[in-house]
């Protein structure tokens, strides 16, 4: 079975992947036609196909997260590799293959990502920045184990989000020994909070984000953050106006840096702008990382990357 990255065009191909994303949409011929726009992935790679003249059994046959044979062609469009599916149907029982083997997760299993990420959290010495954290940590427990840490953008697979923690966590103690005035309990406790409401705010299956929930479109993440912590120091009777409390929430609603990234206001204590470096560095890294993972070695550009301004990567020959 051909792999997703090692699809190249004009190639002709046969193999199983899991339908990501799925929209019916029409031509603009006249008259107009139902085709579908699919995103099809595996554990390699994701990629864009098309079937046209779409059928009502179509429709009530295939949606996202359905495992799908493929007979396609593989073709450029706009400088990007297209599938046109020339024959689609759901994968049966008797062809021995599991949604699993089509999901990409993160590097590290889960269990040690959650071990790491609990052992940081008890390492915090600040016992009201300790109960506020393992408060909103207890919110999606569970749900950490295997969420994505963003639909598209950065850590969009199983597991991501904690992977993403942890990598952080990584970064920051670095950051601490290296810059002693920084607080490591705000940094630790701002790293793991920073994204904590993020299993609240995507609806996702297998690490695949199918939409964002009524708070997640309402509220976002880090609102939602920001109120927990609030729920968090309540419930342990600690001051609202304490520094603890308005410093980790202070952390939380700085660290997309710009209102229009999304924060409502600047970093202003170092710890915010520690931050809010710490996580773009891993994300942005995690991005180049992510699209040289899933483009052909045979390709010295790799597609252009949204998150760092649609450039490009190449690959140094060395």
């Amino acid at each position: 079975m051909t792999l997703i990255k090692q699809l190249q065009a004009p190639e002709e191909f046969v193999g199983y992947y899991l339908i990501k994303e799925l929209e019916v949409k029409q031509t603009n011929t006249t008259p107009a036609k139902d085709f579908m726009d699919i995103v099809l992935c595996d554990a390699s790679g994701q990629i864009s196909a098309k079937l046209w003249d779409v059928s009502a059994t179509d429709k009530e046959t295939f949606f996202p997260m359905t495992l799908v044979k493929v007979q396609g062609l593989v073709q450029t469009y706009r400088d990007k590799l297209q599938v046109k599916i020339g024959r689609l149907r759901k994968a049966l029982p008797e062809d021995g293959v599991h949604i699993t083997d089509f999901i990409r997760s993160a590097p590290i299993s889960p269990i040690d990502l959650i071990h790491t990420i609990n052992q940081v959290l008890e390492s915090i010495t600040n016992p009201a920045i300790k109960s506020i954290v393992s408060f909103c940590v207890t919110k999606v427990e569970e749900k950490l184990n295997h969420y994505p840490a963003a639909k598209t953008h950065h850590h969009a697979y199983f597991a991501g989000l904690a992977y993403h923690i942890v990598r952080m966590l990584e970064i920051g103690e670095f950051i601490c020994k290296q810059r002693p005035f920084l607080n490591p309990d705000l940094i630790k406790a701002g790293i793991i909070l920073h994204d904590i409401a993020k299993p609240e705010e995507m609806i996702a299956q297998l690490g695949i984000v199918s939409d964002y929930s009524v708070q997640g479109k309402l509220l976002g993440h880090i609102s939602m953050a920001s109120n927990w912590i609030t729920e968090a120091a309540l419930h342990h009777e600690i001051d609202l106006q304490s520094d603890v409390v308005i410093g980790l929430q202070h952390i939380v609603l700085s660290h997309h840096n710009l209102p229009e990234w999304g924060s409502p206001v600047l970093p202003q204590i170092p710890e915010a702008v520690a931050l809010h470096y710490i996580d773009s560095m891993d994300a942005k890294l995690q991005m180049v990382e992510d699209t040289l993972m899933t483009t052909p070695e045979t390709e010295a550009w790799t597609p252009m990357i949204r998150g760092l301004e649609n450039k490009a990567m190449y690959r140094l020959n060395l």
